[in-house]
């Protein structure tokens, strides 16, 4: 299925030199104070921190998680002098279907591990063959080994067209997406550009917002006004210094891996289930370190968060994006029923025409109506549990979802 002059075979291998320079630079690094008593109230604690670099420096294996990546077939290819790294994973049934899969900030296609299996070879794993999928999980421009970024504009719908380039040069003439966080942005982008291809998108962790339209709080559920709530009390400082200055903040995560790891790690702290509980009670942390060394060894602190900063200024600076003043928080009107309503003029998106399934975990803050609003969705699942990392959280429930939805569509 592969094009011998499009794709190159590749293979991760880091450099001894610059594991060896990680090791150093986490013995070395300069603790900060902390105020007594405060916990995760501002912020990473240091004891937390201090104990999981050292295990990061002297009981974590890169090697043994780079061999597990390095177990499926991994290509590069250039497409308009953007670098895309891409893992193809054939199913062993041959009329399986084509499934895009697309992960997150602070993510990337370690996100997939545990569900490529099941997806891929459900005979293996008990399930019906007619549910097999061939994978197709890329790092997302800017992320992992697809870098250096091309240059400016690579936000969810240059991204998007890039992808469905790389499709074409696999052979896939129509496929499923699959995506969360970011890929929730850039799957309906597919979806929007070829909607002849894209037979279905399945979306996790995605976000509609207020358009500042009249009475469109009115028919709110009770858990859709909570999801509102949380979304208006959520710390969203990272978003904030991603979607303005993604480049000054990269020079300590990019100097200091012991920055590189606070930063990620309070990302898994906040947005995994239970809220009350430690990372590591919803995800193994050597599937955590894994997440961050790839930042770290690929040097991506930067060109990862470009995508805020490309979707923000083009959704929120031109009058078309989210209702608050400079288009890159949550809104500015403290949850009020208003929608923001600032001078950008509300969120706008073109609806898409795919069939669209939603799932929802308990950590979520999807708004029904405002998703119908923007998506053709056919297919909506509330889930109990779960949090922003679903496919790492709770595999078997995404899993199951996913195939339940195709098999409507296909």
């Amino acid at each position: 299925m592969t094009s011998a002059e499009h794709l190159r075979p590749f293979r991760i291998e880091i450099p001894q030199a610059d594991l060896d320079d990680l090791a150093a630079r986490l013995a070395a690094t300069r603790w900060p104070d902390e105020l007594p008593g405060v916990g995760w109230s501002r912020g990473v604690p240091v004891d937390y921190l201090r104990e999981l670099a050292e295990h990061w420096r002297t009981g974590y294996d890169w090697r043994a998680h780079e061999a597990e990546l390095n177990a499926y077939p991994q290509f590069m290819t250039t497409i308009d002098g953007q670098n895309l790294h891409l893992m193809h994973v054939r199913s062993p049934e041959p009329d399986a279907t084509p499934l895009l899969m697309l992960h997150g900030w602070p993510g990337g296609v370690v996100d997939f591990l545990d569900v490529i299996g099941p997806l891929s070879d459900p005979r293996t794993y008990g399930g019906d063959p007619a549910d097999a999928f061939h994978l197709v999980i890329p790092s997302l421009p800017g992320f992992g080994f697809s870098t250096p970024l091309a240059g400016p504009g690579m936000g969810p719908a240059r991204m998007a067209t890039v992808l469905l380039e790389a499709m074409t040069r696999l052979g896939y003439g129509c496929f499923g997406v699959q995506g969360y966080d970011t890929g929730s942005w850039v799957g309906p982008e597919i979806g929007t550009q070829a909607p002849d291809r894209v037979i279905g998108i399945h979306l996790n962790a995605m976000i509609a917002f207020p358009s500042g339209a009249d009475g469109e709080f009115d028919g709110l559920s009770e858990a859709d006004r909570r999801r509102w709530q949380r979304m208006q009390d959520f710390n969203d400082g990272y978003l904030q210094c991603n979607s303005k200055r993604p480049q000054t903040v990269a020079y300590g995560l990019n100097d200091s891996p012991a920055g590189q790891l606070a930063w990620i790690m309070e990302k898994f702290k906040e947005l995994t289930m239970p809220e009350d509980g430690m990372p590591e009670d919803s995800i193994e942390r050597d599937r955590m370190l894994t997440d961050v060394s790839l930042y770290w060894l690929t040097g991506t602190a930067a060109s990862a968060a470009q995508v805020y900063y490309e979707a923000m200024s083009a959704w929120g600076n031109d009058g078309s994006g989210r209702g608050d003043d400079d288009g890159s928080g949550w809104g500015d009107d403290g949850g009020s029923d208003s929608g923001g309503g600032g001078d950008a003029g509300g969120w706008a998106v073109q609806r898409g025409t795919v069939p669209t399934a939603v799932l929802v975990s308990a950590h979520d803050v999807t708004i029904r109506p405002w998703a119908e609003r923007d998506h053709t969705v056919v297919r909506w699942t509330e889930l109990d549990r779960g949090g922003h990392f679903l496919s790492q959280e709770e595999p078997a429930l995404l899993v199951d979802d996913v195939r339940a939805f195709f098999r409507t569509v296909r």
